[in-house]
């Protein structure tokens, strides 16, 4: 009998490393990629669209493993046109006078490069979430002075069960030789 791990992955998020990790994990099952909006991330785990997923947090932990994994630097996307683009960074002070569009709901991160693409103030967003969202009339920079995100990968406790703390360990970097 086939087993079949569904893994949501918030946008920004890119985990195709772990597929192909999973393929050499004997006795893995087979290994389905779900994307999953910011705005469900949790509802999906709830919902059993998904068996695991990677999220942006904070989210609400209550009755989920929660597994921090990496953090992810905060960004500042502005017009290829606007004067910001010429700064390597934007750091608060170079922004203190600009429009910034702000976001007004979880998945609206397309739509606020779009605006500034136009040359209207500036966004702010992770900077894995801004190259997934890039477009060439528009410029990603590093805000060194922001604080980052962190990614976590979560699943319901009660659902644990060794295909989850297999993928947990491939996750992690462990191979078949690999002890605990």
């Amino acid at each position: 009998m086939s087993t079949t791990l569904r893994v949501g992955f918030v946008p920004g998020v890119e985990p195709d490393r772990f597929a192909r990790r999973w393929k050499g994990v004997p006795r893995g099952g087979r290994l389905e990629l779900v994307p999953v909006p910011l705005s469900r991330q949790r509802a999906a785990l709830d919902d059993g669209e998904v068996d695991m997923c990677f999220v942006r947090l904070p989210v609400d932990e209550s009755g989920l493993h929660v597994v921090a994994l990496w953090e992810e630097r905060a960004s500042i996307v502005v017009g290829s046109e606007n004067i910001l683009s010429l700064h390597e960074e934007l750091t608060e002070d170079l922004l203190a006078d600009e429009t910034e569009i702000r976001s007004t709901e979880p998945d609206d991160a397309a739509q606020r490069v779009a605006v500034v693409a136009t040359g209207v103030g500036y966004t702010r967003m992770p900077l894995s979430v801004a190259r997934t969202y890039h477009r060439r009339d528009a410029v990603v920079r590093p805000a060194p002075d922001r604080e980052p995100t962190r990614i976590a990968l979560v699943w319901p406790r009660e659902h644990d069960d060794a295909l989850r703390q297999t993928f947990m360990g491939v996750v992690r970097g462990r191979t078949p030789r690999s002890s605990r």
